[in-house]
């Protein structure tokens, strides 16, 4: 069953592309027609772009690893924030920082100064500070949860990246593609779809549009965590046994390096007796 549908994504307004002058020739196989000098983007492919983009979203949740979402234009970055935190992923809403992936170490030290200045906040180390340096400091903190917080968790790089525009956030598809890490990205008429990996035709510009194809691609990955949880509860269970009978063994391999200690001991003595003798 599909995860969205046509009439779902006509009335969210996925299907108006940008004028004809400011087309990409490149995104000519999406395009439906031309209306009022608008290109309409063909929404029977954007159904099928989404399922197939929302399958590879859901295996990647369901195998336990991370989707950086990313989206720094104002129509999406309220939506982004909410559906990424619904499905416990990381996303960039502000400014992009150069070289988040490239140079990941140097953005994982950032974090982890972020987390060492409320370890120290809250330890009291920073109460024998003038106001003005406590100021500093308080500014400092707030300037890097604004542009890393929603990251503080990401530990290694993604396994994806969701990009909402991929045009305005070339920087982040480059970086993503010298890295190998596969990216899906809302594309509309005027951007260039070739370096994504999993093209989904629609408008970019609208609220309305980026939500309904969130929705889809969320419900996905939540399912996908869901199957991951429900799978390792069953391994527990079906574990049980085996971790027993490892433990038995272990134990019964302990009784045998006693037994084996306590004879060289009386083999030993034995011995001392002998020479005593």
């Amino acid at each position: 069953m599909s995860r969205t549908n046509f009439d779902t994504l006509l009335e969210a307004g996925c299907h108006f592309g940008h004028l004809k002058r400011k087309w990409n020739p490149a995104m000519a196989p999406y395009i439906f027609m031309e209306r009022n000098g608008i290109h309409i983007i063909d929404l029977h492919k954007t159904v099928a772009k989404v399922d197939e983009a929302a399958e590879a979203l859901k295996q990647i949740a369901k195998s336990g690893k991370k989707v950086l979402f990313v989206a720094t234009k104002k129509q999406a970055k309220q939506v982004v924030a909410d559906k990424a935190s619904a499905v416990n992923m990381p996303y960039v809403i502000e400014r992009w920082p150069g070289g988040m992936l490239t140079n990941f170490p140097t953005i994982r030290k950032a974090v982890k100064k972020m987390a060492t200045i409320d370890k120290l906040t809250n330890d009291g180390t920073y109460s024998n500070l003038s106001k003005r340096e406590i100021l500093q400091i308080s500014r400092q903190r707030a300037k890097l949860d604004k542009t890393l917080g929603s990251i503080a968790d990401l530990t290694r790089l993604p396994s994806a990246l969701f990009v909402i525009d991929v045009m305005k956030e070339n920087i982040a598809v480059r970086e993503a593609n010298r890295l190998g890490i596969p990216v899906f990205g809302i594309v509309d008429t005027n951007s260039d779809p070739t370096n994504i990996d999993f093209v989904i035709p629609a408008n970019d510009d609208a609220t309305k549009s980026v939500e309904v194809i969130l929705d889809a691609c969320c419900a996905a990955m939540q399912e996908g965590l869901e199957e991951r949880k429900a799978e390792k509860v069953d391994m527990e269970a079906a574990g049980e046994a085996p971790a027993n009978k490892g433990k038995k063994k272990a134990t019964k391999a302990r009784l045998d390096k006693s037994d084996e200690e306590a004879i060289n001991a009386a083999k030993a003595a034995a011995f001392m007796k002998e020479e005593e003798a």
